[in-house]
């Protein structure tokens, strides 16, 4: 799964760069959500599968709270990413005279570039404050570190880190709402249209896009409001492999699946991609037969 989910999602990244038909701020929104996807699995699930061949499940203090910002602020960009890709749906349906004139390329880096410092600031000072904790047991009951589990294993007063994580965690309800706000907006106005082809067509743009929305914020909500202790402590490990393996896993195909531009792309590479094998192939066979012309040439000249 981690490499499929590695696979899928490095094709998405490179198809979104390559191909001038997705030089559009959605795929480029598309290209930075797949590389959080990356992020994601690669800062917990290697050190996860090295533990299932290794009879000391270990990991290093530093190596931890390494993992746990990389992991919590990359989940804070996917937030705020998924609210900036349906406010991008809303502009796109609901304003289209005026999405180009809004959305132009400078605005797009300039909040995808806010979307990265947003989640960098909003998570590195409970990260350096993680780093001065001292704890009772060295037991950590995951398979990542997340901040829950640490903060459960410390002696120190950990009140202003829990602070600084409400903070951080108000990001998944500030997305939430604004998310559920441009996407009632759109459905508003899709319903506004005469002609059932339009209608579907303005739907299929939402469709891959809300899915990875229901998938994402409701299994992190889920995480989060369920108890710390007790069972919820193993469903909360269960519901985590969602963020962490599942929903990175499945965003490449559902984006693929159901968006006839990715797929029209994906298969315009391949099909270019076997032409210039073909073609090399062709000059191979040419470079062979003019060598094995030369060689016979030199042979019967020595006779």
């Amino acid at each position: 799964m981690y490499v499929v989910c590695m696979t899928g999602n490095l094709i998405i990244i490179v198809i979104s760069n390559i191909d001038p038909a997705l030089n559009t701020p959605m795929y480029f929104f598309l290209g930075n959500l797949s590389f959080l996807d990356v992020l994601c699995t690669t800062s917990t699930i290697p050190n996860m599968l090295a533990n299932f061949f290794s009879k000391h499940k270990v990991i290093t203090f530093h190596g931890c709270v390494i993992q746990m910002f990389i992991f919590t602020a990359a989940m804070d960009a996917e937030f705020l990413l998924l609210t900036l890709m349906s406010f991008d749906r809303y502009l796109a349906i609901c304003h289209p005279l005026r999405y180009t004139m809004i959305m132009h390329r400078r605005m797009y880096i300039r909040l995808i570039a806010g979307v990265w410092l947003g989640s960098f600031f909003s998570i590195s000072l409970s990260s350096v404050l993680a780093f001065r904790l001292k704890f009772c047991n060295h037991l950590i009951d995951s398979f990542f570190c997340d901040l829950s589990p640490l903060l459960k294993n410390s002696c120190t007063d950990t009140t202003l880190i829990e602070l600084l994580s409400v903070f951080a965690a108000s990001t998944l309800y500030i997305s939430v709402l604004v998310t559920v706000i441009s996407y009632i907006k759109i459905v508003l106005e899709i319903q506004k249209i005469n002609s059932a082809d339009g209608r579907g067509k303005a739907f299929s743009t939402c469709s891959s896009h809300a899915i990875v929305v229901t998938l994402v914020y409701s299994s992190c909500i889920f995480l989060y409001a369920k108890p710390a202790t007790g069972q919820g402590a193993n469903y909360n490990k269960e519901v985590a492999i969602l963020n962490t393996v599942v929903a990175p896993l499945l965003n490449p195909f559902i984006y693929t699946i159901r968006n006839q531009t990715v797929r029209k792309s994906l298969s315009d590479i391949l099909l270019f991609t076997r032409k210039q094998k073909n073609h090399m192939f062709q000059k191979l066979c040419k470079i062979r037969k003019a060598w094995l012309l030369a060689y016979s040439a030199c042979k019967n000249g020595r006779h």
